[in-house]
C-alpha cells in the first residue's frame, strides 16, 4: 500500500525535510486518490485550487509506488521544472531510489549529423547563422542530453534551429554516420529504463496517433 500520509501528512517526511512546507489536507487527499488509482487502476480526474500543492500530490505517490509511471505536462516549461527542480527535491527528501528520465519530441534534440554538415558549409550561411552554429558546436561538446532548451543564448526565431535538428523525413535512423552519438536514441533509452518518465502532451498525443495508425509507439510501456 502506498503510504502518502507518511510523506504529505502533518508529521510526514516533507514537513521535516523541506523548510517552509506546510500540511494541506486537500493535497494529502489528492495524493491518496492518485495513489489508489495507481494501485487499483482506473481513471481519476482531480481539480484543486491554486496553492493546494497539486504537483507534489501526484509526484509523491508516483515515487512511492515502485511502478513505471509516465507524467505528462501541458508545456515544456513545466516539464523541465518537474525534471530539473521538483523531482530531484522530492527524491532527496524522500530518499527515493526511483530513477527519472525526461523525454521530448525529436525536434527538441540536437542532431549531430546535421550540425556537422551545416558546419562544413558555413560560407553558405548568413553571418548571424554562422555565429549561432559556432555557439551550437561549442555547446555540443559539453551537453549530455542534447536538449536544445539548454541553448538559452540563441533566439527562438534563429534560422539555425532547422539546421541542427531532424525530422521524421530527413532522419537517417540507424544508417546515420552519427547514430552512436544520437541524443534522441539515448533519451529514448533512458526513458525505457527509468521508473518515472516526464513527457509533454504533444508527445503523448503523437504517441496515440502513431499507435492508432499501427506504426509502433514513441513511449515505453508503463503501469500508470
Amino acid at each position: 500500500m502506498i503510504d502518502v500520509e507518511a510523506v504529505l501528512g502533518p508529521q510526514g517526511l516533507l514537513s521535516e525535510a523541506l523548510p517552509g512546507f506546510s500540511w494541506r489536507s486537500q493535497q494529502q487527499e489528492m495524493g491518496e486518490a492518485v495513489a489508489s488509482c495507481i494501485e487499483l487502476g482506473g481513471r481519476l480526474i482531480a481539480e484543486a485550487g491554486t496553492g493546494t500543492g497539486k504537483t507534489f500530490a501526484y509526484l509523491v505517490p508516483a515515487l512511492l509506488s515502485g511502478a513505471k509511471v509516465i507524467i505528462s505536462t501541458g508545456t515544456k516549461n513545466l516539464q523541465d521544472q518537474l525534471f530539473i527542480k521538483d523531482l530531484p527535491l522530492l527524491r532527496e527528501a524522500m530518499s527515493s531510489p526511483a530513477s527519472v528520465a525526461l523525454l521530448k519530441g525529436r525536434a527538441n534534440y540536437l542532431c549531430v549529423h546535421r550540425m556537422e554538415n551545416a558546419l562544413l558549409d558555413t560560407r553558405g550561411h548568413r553571418r548571424e547563422v554562422a555565429r549561432h552554429l559556432q555557439r551550437v558546436r561549442n555547446w555540443s561538446i559539453s551537453t549530455r542530453s542534447g536538449d536544445i532548451a539548454e541553448l538559452t543564448s540563441l533566439p527562438e526565431d534563429s534560422q539555425v534551429w532547422p539546421l541542427i535538428t531532424s525530422t521524421g523525413d530527413n532522419c537517417l535512423g540507424s544508417e546515420c554516420p552519427s547514430f552512436s552519438k544520437c541524443h534522441l536514441v539515448e533519451a529514448r533509452r533512458r526513458a525505457q529504463e527509468a521508473d518515472i518518465v516526464v513527457i509533454n502532451h504533444h508527445l503523448l498525443c503523437a504517441d496515440f496517433s502513431i499507435k492508432d495508425e499501427g506504426f509502433g509507439e514513441l513511449l515505453p510501456p508503463a503501469d500508470a
